[in-house]
């Protein structure tokens, strides 16, 4: 069961349980630029719980696109420098704070802090917290946190699509990709999805048709595998790419725009990147409303910790222990080699995700 609360009805607060202070091991991101020069492993004082929160020992912590923005200072909320990055962790907690009545030491937890992952001990508030299987592999579950809920709620919330749909998942090979197709091929949809030719048999064995998202002209190459138009894009790159995206919807179809390609960008136009998909988004709400549309809308996502959220995530942990689902794991790091994790992510030729294992 799922616990989004610091407190349960009817529950005893437990008293505090103090971990022993010490060093703390962390990786600070320090400027915009190359990770080998501002992703720098470093120590700092290991912290203590305080009231409504939690320390917790981080078992695995995820490296995503959006430590890449933040590296180019191009993400939508952008930290100032320097900082401790990582959206999403897996981990034990050490010690629980006043007030804190419904996590004990011992219980295994995911969270989306959305930066402040990567160190070996985390203050966490215990309200945003979410039940992680005790027996599922660190890295497979980091890699449902962001990545997993992410694709299950676009699917299973946003769009709603019946089996026997189409789809088209852009990135199917990457972290929230890959794990967006393999749900929507056990949903009975028939998936597109694009990647480089190198990754194709991946896509294959997901239950996915492949497609090159370098094609000349994809478009008109997704219109010849789905004449009508697919039900649903799932578009992570933005920008210009989402008027083509729009095209190939069938009438009815939804395109979900859940990030944006920060490629082409000078470091530091921080909002940039990001205008085109809300630009997009709001003109199409009018004109959908004008009926203009054909029935076709645009939607932005953005993954959030809550009550639906610890749902979703022990959904895709019953899924993957079952085998339904199989994250791709592209490496397992150790701390001190964050700088390599973003440098393997920014180069594109891996397949899922990267991890850094405390």
């Amino acid at each position: 069961m799922s616990i989004d609360s610091t407190e349960r009805a009817g529950a005893a607060a437990p008293a505090r349980t103090q971990a022993p202070a010490g060093v703390n091991a962390l990786v600070r991101m320090t400027g915009s630029g190359d990770p080998e020069q501002y992703v720098v492993p470093d120590e700092g004082a290991r912290p203590t719980a305080r009231k409504g929160t939690v320390v917790v020992e981080v078992e695995a912590a995820g490296v995503s696109y959006a430590e890449v923005q933040m590296l180019q200072h191009l993400h939508p909320f952008p930290p100032k420098f320097p900082f401790v990055p990582g959206y999403d962790l897996v981990g034990t907690i050490v010690e629980v704070g006043p007030g804190v009545t419904a996590w004990k030491a011992g219980d295994r937890i995911a969270a989306m802090p959305r930066q402040g992952a990567w160190q070996r001990y985390v203050e966490l508030p215990a309200k945003t917290l979410a039940a992680a299987p005790a027996d599922l592999d660190a890295a497979l579950a980091v890699s449902l946190v962001t990545n997993g809920v992410t694709a299950y709620q676009m699917l299973h919330r946003l769009t709603r699509l019946e089996p026997g749909r189409t789809v088209l998942v852009h990135g199917a090979s990457g972290g929230v990709g890959a794990l967006l197709a393999q749900l929507a091929v056990h949903h009975g949809l028939r998936v597109i999805g694009t990647a480089s030719p190198a990754k194709h048999d991946t896509v294959r064995e997901f239950g996915a048709e492949p497609l090159d998202y370098r094609t000349h002209d994809l478009g008109a190459a997704v219109r010849e595998l789905a004449p009508q138009g697919v039900d649903a894009v799932f578009d992570h790159i933005g920008g210009s790419g989402l008027d083509v995206a729009w095209k190939m919807l069938a009438e009815g179809g939804t395109l979900v725009s859940f990030d944006s390609s920060v490629a082409g960008y000078r470091p530091g136009q921080w909002f940039r990147p990001h205008v085109p998909a809300l630009r997009r988004t709001v003109a199409r709400w009018f004109t959908r409303h004008l009926g203009l549309t054909g029935g076709r809308r645009m939607s932005m996502y953005y993954v959030k910790p809550g009550k639906a959220f610890n749902t979703d995530y022990a959904e895709l942990c019953r899924l993957t222990a079952e085998g339904v689902l199989r994250p791709q794991i592209a490496g397992r790091h150790p701390l001190g080699g964050a700088a390599a994790a973003v440098r393997a992510l920014l180069d594109g030729t891996t397949v899922g995700k990267h991890v850094l294992i405390p």
